[in-house]
């Protein structure tokens, strides 16, 4: 469904909900993530797939997020996430610490339709003793041969940033393909997008493939440079100098502060 503002399309991103969010590279939904700090979103349980950057130190530094599960939160070039650090050394939010192919397992499950997801590799590393969730059996097809269970992860609501959808609902996420596997797995999913346009995704054989169906998309907004400062692959690359300011910034939780207030905040005002 096309909706009119931004507000409401993330209307069905409630307290504590499961949230779940992509990779920085495959869309990042950045208007909207400062749109829910500015409404006060609170505990939330953040997923990403499989790691973040800005997107989760925002949230997170913002006292957004209860729950943290991913396999990292790093600002990359610029540093460690500054907000992600303090929180997890504080204590103040609980992690649930994956890897990449683990959760990407998990919505796999979730996607088919399955309770758990078979995945090697975890075997003998810490991560398996610190997820009581992660259930290690005997493959019932061998003998002595240990594999850890890993359950479907069904997000509330998915949501990301994209070029394109048309007016019937329908999302472009190009060669993204992992945006179409969390749209599956999600009960909900909420897209911002570059662009609307009139004509339909699926009459189009060079978008088709690339296009993810309405069926499984709840709401979508337009908003333009919507992942900004982050890039949006194909069309606009990240803001170098922006992150570089906020890696600055958010170091103190005075300096975080003060770009909540100059770049989050003051957008309610504008």
């Amino acid at each position: 469904m096309i909706v009119g503002t931004l507000e409401e399309a993330l209307a069905p991103i409630t307290d504590g909900c499961m949230l779940a969010v992509p990779r920085e590279q495959s869309g990042v939904a950045m208007a909207a993530t400062r749109a829910l700090i500015r409404r006060g979103v609170k505990r939330l349980h953040l997923v990403t797939l499989p790691a973040s950057s800005l997107q989760a130190d925002l949230l997170i530094g913002a006292g957004c997020v209860e729950t943290l599960e991913t396999s990292a939160v790093s600002l990359g070039e610029f540093g460690p996430a500054p907000r992600f650090t303090a929180a997890v050394t504080a204590g103040a939010i609980r992690m649930m610490d994956a890897t990449c192919p683990a959760l990407h397992a998990g919505f796999q499950a979730a996607e088919k339709g399955v309770p758990f997801m078979p995945l090697r590799g975890l075997i003998g590393s810490d991560l398996v003793a610190c997820r009581d969730d992660w259930k290690v059996i005997d493959n019932p097809f061998g003998t002595d041969d240990p594999i850890v269970l890993l359950p479907a992860i069904k997000p509330d609501i998915v949501l990301f940033h994209a070029a394109l959808a048309d007016r019937e609902g329908n999302v472009w996420i190009g060669r993204d393909r992992e945006l179409a596997m969390m749209a599956h797995a999600a009960a909900k999913t909420v897209v911002t997008v570059e662009k609307i346009q009139d004509t339909n995704l699926f009459d189009d054989p060079w978008l088709a493939a690339g296009a993810v169906g309405a069926f499984y998309i709840e709401r979508v907004a337009l908003a333009p440079k919507g992942a900004w400062p982050l890039a949006l692959a194909d069309h606009y690359p990240a803001d170098g100098a922006h992150l570089a300011e906020y890696a600055s910034m958010a170091r103190t939780e005075n300096g975080f502060a003060s770009y909540l207030e100059r770049h989050v905040y003051a957008q309610r005002a504008a």
